[in-house]
């Protein structure tokens, strides 16, 4: 942690108003939080440390005047903009509970939250949002009585968030404030997480400033940042990862946090910020791997020769620093070479020259996505974590990591593996226990304190854990042996034309798959080979494309065992995601919903028996292109 940063107190005494008290006081004039005032890049309104706490104040004031009180649950769903980050902390320091709802949430999931969670008040963002929580008003089910709107412009007969903090500045009184504050302790919930429901109903996560100030405290020590870094905020404060990262950290570490309200224009900031660190979950390192490989796919040979030969230096620079090695002189010396005239001017046009620190989390991420961006001279520090473990648990460090690995345990966080290959962990950073509608907790750990978390995998002899797949997911054949269909589903996914892939096959004799062409690389790759159109349908339907990506199955099935081989599939052309509900708001995938929407699909792939060739050798997938047939694909 930087050294001039003095904790108010011990860690696990520690409450998020004290870290913001001490900002103030200490920091007061550094910069705190940054939102987009224009589209124009350097039309950024910034506020002080010193005015952050005033207007929390402030704002604490107008929902006290709203009868919030300690204990009582605030429901959110707002996109990272200013109106949510200072709400969080205003209610935190009344002693109330902030609990952010993913925008994408269907309208199931909004109703069984507001219900679960108890609470009286939601805050939304606009128009949309109300639509879907003023039916909740009506509802004699859901204890809703009041929504507040961020975009007055939008709140027609429900007040706005800018007469709340009208209303706040009118009876806001300093003494009330700081007793509020003075009066929360380490053990209070500092706010209750919905897990993303890929498997159900979402569940309830209460979280205390113990938990979550544990958490920030020991990743802070695993992290070598320079002081006050820049945090680009761009995932949903529902996620626990951005709630760490965006909210609790920087409160730590008196950084500055830059809001992105639009998550698809992230690559935009950070071509505008060149920031010192970036967090992405694996779909967006793919996203943005594709990109890259996109614009290598039209360079010149001689050029991509180059950068291929600076690649190669990277990766062979970063194998040495992975086995703990010194690297070689002459290698360090040519790799210094590549980085300054090669790789760097490259990665500055996309503001990713200054990058220190590098890290994902939430799903396993594909090993040639890692080996990619080492090839850039970016080691992305995967670590693993849940929402019920207050965030990370495992971090690989510039001081000890296995790229494909999720690192080791941070301090104070013990693990072991069950003996049917569940991870279960125990320490003070996991939860207490689930949320019940009517406010006690759910233990979910055992009698010694064991979490099970749901995930299989090894912890080697270094230490490093290596994760599998979610145990639930798992696929057990008709003949009973186990496959991790993540493990297929990366394979298969390290061919450029592939963007998503689902592998299917519980209680089946063998797997099928479902695969979606990358929108992005498929029609570069197509130009790159002359073909004329770069429409998805018409693409995936091309004699080349099929060609290909028949070899890329094939390939992908020579290094798989025989179990885990994919005999049959189809190529879709729409891409899934939040919206359209086949990914979560974290962009992980949802199995089950993906199954149901394609499901015909993937019977008729069973629909002929497949026998195994005699000899053995891998057979040629079938494959035949498909659209998306609710969409005329």
């Amino acid at each position: 942690m930087p050294t001039n940063l003095r904790l108010p107190g011990r860690p696990e005494e520690t409450t998020l108003p004290a870290l913001l008290a001490r900002n103030a006081a200490e920091h007061g004039e550094l910069p705190a939080l940054s939102w987009r005032a224009g589209r124009a890049p350097g039309e950024w309104t910034t506020l002080s440390w010193t005015e952050v706490r005033r207007q929390v104040a402030v704002l604490a004031s107008g929902y006290a005047a709203l009868g919030v009180g300690r204990g009582e649950r605030v429901l959110l769903m707002m996109g990272n903009r200013p109106e949510h980050w200072l709400s969080d902390l205003a209610l935190v320091h009344l002693g109330a509970v902030p609990v952010t709802v993913y925008g994408t949430s269907a309208p199931e999931q909004i109703a069984h939250i507001a219900r679960h969670s108890g609470a009286r008040i939601a805050v939304v963002e606009g128009a949309r949002e109300v639509a879907r929580w003023e039916p909740l008003l009506a509802d004699a089910g859901v204890p809703l009585e009041r929504l507040v709107v961020a975009d007055a412009a939008q709140a027609g007969p429900h007040g706005s968030y800018a007469s709340l903090y009208a209303g706040g500045a009118r009876v806001h009184a300093a003494d009330a404030f700081e007793k509020a504050w003075r009066e929360v302790r380490p053990e209070d919930p500092l706010t209750v997480v919905y897990t993303s429901g890929t498997t159900g109903d979402p569940k309830g996560v209460p979280l205390t400033h113990r938990n979550l100030l544990l958490q920030a405290v020991r990743t802070d020590r695993r992290v070598d940042l320079p002081e006050h870094a820049e945090h680009i905020c761009y995932l949903p404060f529902a996620h626990i990862a951005e709630r760490v990262l965006g909210i609790y950290l920087p409160l730590l570490r008196a950084a500055h946090v830059r809001l992105c309200a639009d998550p698809t224009a992230v690559a935009g900031v950070v071509r505008e910020l060149r920031p010192v660190q970036f967090f992405g979950v694996p779909r967006v390192w793919e996203k943005l791997a594709a990109s890259v490989r996109a614009v290598l796919a039209l360079l010149p040979e001689e050029q991509r020769s180059a950068i291929e030969a600076a690649n190669d230096l990277a990766r062979t620079r970063a194998g040495h620093l992975e086995r703990g090695e010194e690297v070689p002189a002459e290698v360090a010396a040519a790799y210094a070479t590549a980085k300054e005239r090669v790789l760097d001017p490259l990665l500055a046009r996309a503001g990713m020259d200054r990058l220190v620190w590098t890290a994902s989390a939430t799903a396993p991420m594909p090993i040639d996505v890692v080996r990619f961006w080492a090839g850039w001279g970016i080691t992305i520090m995967d670590a693993w974590g849940l929402t019920e473990t207050s965030g990370v648990c495992t971090v690989n460090s510039p001081d000890g990591f296995r790229l494909g690995s999720v690192g080791r345990p941070i301090e104070g966080l013990e693990l072991k593996v069950a003996p049917d290959g569940e991870v279960l962990t125990r320490g003070a950073t996991v939860f207490g226990g689930y949320l019940r509608p009517d406010g006690s907790l759910e233990d979910a750990s055992d009698a010694e304190g064991w979490f099970p978390t749901g995930d299989v995998g090894r912890i080697d002899e270094d230490g490093f854990l290596w994760l599998t797949d979610r145990k639930k997911e798992l696929i057990i054949t008709s003949n009973g042996k186990n496959v991790s269909p993540a493990l297929v589903e990366n394979t298969v996914k390290e061919h450029p034309l592939i963007g998503q892939a689902l592998v299917h096959g519980d209680g089946r004799s063998y797997l099928v798959a479902l695969l979606v062409l990358d929108p992005e690389l498929a029609p570069a790759w197509a130009a790159a080979r002359g073909i004329g159109t770069t429409a998805p349908a018409e693409l995936a339907g091309h004699p080349a494309v099929r060609e290909e990506i028949a070899r890329a199955v094939a390939s992908a099935n020579a290094r798989l065992n025989r179990t885990e081989q994919i005999k049959r599939y189809r190529v879709l052309t729409e891409e899934w995601g939040p919206e359209s509900g086949e990914l979560t708001p974290s962009l992980k995938l949802r199995r089950r919903v993906v199954r149901a929407k394609y499901g015909a699909l993937i019977e008729g792939l069973y629909e002929e028996p497949y026998e195994e060739p005699y000899d053995e050798r891998v057979d040629q997938p079938h494959a035949e292109p498909y659209g998306d047939p609710h969409r005329g694909g």
